[in-house]
């Protein structure tokens, strides 16, 4: 069951805020661990080499139209 865009979007740019905060290893892991079973690690990773939350949400959006 998949999560809808709507919900993603949110989390994701939670995620982003909370990771573009985090200081240390260990704030990353703490931030990752909260939200890797929701958005998954693809999109978590994605956030951390510098995609923005809004980019991640596009591309799900268009791939739901297809």
């Amino acid at each position: 069951m998949t999560m809808p865009v709507e919900e993603t979007e949110a989390l994701l740019k939670q995620a982003e805020k909370e990771l573009d905060g985090a200081k240390t290893a260990d704030q990353i892991r703490q931030v990752w661990r909260k939200y890797y079973l929701q958005v998954g690690h693809r999109s978590l990773g994605r956030l951390l080499i510098g995609r923005s939350a809004d980019e991640i949400v596009a591309r799900r959006r268009s791939r739901q139209q297809e």
